[in-house]
This record gives structure tokens, C-alpha cells and sequence, in this order.
């Protein structure tokens, strides 16, 4: 840990709580059709325990459009602002997420930009996860090293897979759906598996 300068988290069920956001959009989607919402929701967590992208295949399953996403129903977790702020002291911050345009406003608005040394996001950027030029331009940014960096995030496929492959330290936090999923393979292994933000400060 004594090599560490930078710890880089995901927005989406890392630091923000999006489960009500995603049952909200979930009524919209099945609003006005025959599809219940219970059978979408659990068609969802069906296929969230191979396959982290649930919302968009379990739209396919039934032939439905998408409904917007509202920001709006996202909060912050609770014990999200403690752990950036302790952290911070020792580290600096960093954010890396597929996220709609407006992320630095966004984390302002929840009162968590105040902790964070730089946000990279994909709309702005142009690239998203898990393509690993996103986790190279957030690198290059902090200039720091792939060793010298962590990365914590929800998603095995978007956020453990590729920084395994570029050598940054891996914690998977089992938050949302994507807590719903294992490991199929070695390079999804993360280094450390945590269920909430506070479990951080023990490590770091």
C-alpha cells in the first residue's frame, strides 16, 4: 500500500446510491405494456448474475424501448462523503465512469466534488468503459503509474477486468446489481471484495 498515490471509484453503485433510480425506470419502461414490472425486475436480476449489462438485455427479452435515466433519483451513500473525506488526508481522489454529460456539477450538487482531485468521464472524454483508453487518459491526468493506483467500483466487466489488465490494485464493492455477479475468469479477480464504502478505511 506504501506505493499508492491515487485511488480512482466509479460514480453508479460506488459512491451513488442508484436503486431507486433504476426501480423508477424500470415502471417507465413497463408503463403502458403488458409486462409486468415484477417480471422485468426479475428478469433483470436474473441475467445481472452473468451479465452486467441487465437493464438493456432484459429489454431485448421483452422487445421494449428504453426510458430515460433521471439523475434525479440518485443519492449519495451515506457513509460515501466520511470515506472520501478520511481518505483523502492520505490520498488523492480520482473518478473514472461511463456517465451522461454534467459529472462534475453532478458530484458538486451531492456535496462529494470537494474530495475529488479530478473527474474523467465518458461523455466528455469520448471513450467509455471498459475500454482501457479512458483508465490511461485518467492516469495521465493524475500523472501517476498503473501500479501506483487504485481503482473501486461496482462492475466486474467495466471496472475490475480492465484495470486488472493494466496493473492498478482492484476493489469490487458488491453494490447494485453488479454485486449480483462472480468471477468467471482470473483477470476478474479483484484484488480486495468489499460490501460498503467504510470498508475502505481499514485497508487504505
Amino acid at each position: 500500500m506504501r506505493n499508492i498515490k491515487w485511488i480512482f471509484f466509479d460514480i453508479g453503485s460506488t459512491l451513488v446510491d442508484e436503486s431507486i433510480a433504476v426501480l423508477k425506470r424500470v415502471e417507465r419502461t413497463v408503463a403502458n405494456t403488458n409486462i409486468g414490472f415484477d417480471n422485468f425486475y426479475k428478469k433483470m436480476v436474473e441475467i445481472s448474475k452473468h451479465d452486467q449489462n441487465a437493464y438493456h438485455k432484459a429489454l431485448e427479452y421483452y422487445s421494449l424501448k428504453a426510458a430515460a435515466w433521471n439523475s434525479d433519483d440518485e443519492f449519495v451513500y451515506p457513509e460515501a462523503e466520511a470515506c472520501l473525506q478520511e481518505l483523502h488526508k492520505r490520498y488523492k481522489i480520482g473518478i473514472i465512469a461511463n456517465q451522461v454529460p454534467g459529472s462534475r456539477e453532478r458530484l458538486e450538487k451531492l456535496g462529494l466534488l470537494k474530495y475529488i482531485d479530478t473527474v474523467v468521464a465518458s461523455a466528455e472524454e469520448g471513450v467509455a468503459k471498459p475500454d482501457l483508453r479512458i483508465f490511461q487518459i485518467a492516469l495521465d491526468r493524475a500523472d501517476c503509474k498503473a501500479d501506483e493506483a487504485v481503482m473501486v467500483g461496482d462492475r466486474i466487466d467495466n471496472d475490475i477486468l480492465p484495470t486488472n489488465k493494466l496493473g492498478m490494485l482492484t476493489v469490487w464493492i458488491k453494490q447494485g446489481l453488479g454485486g449480483l455477479c462472480e468471477p468467471t475468469i482470473d483477470s476478474e479477480i479483484p484484488d480486495c471484495t468489499i460490501s460498503e464504502l467504510s470498508e475502505l478505511i481499514k485497508i487504505f
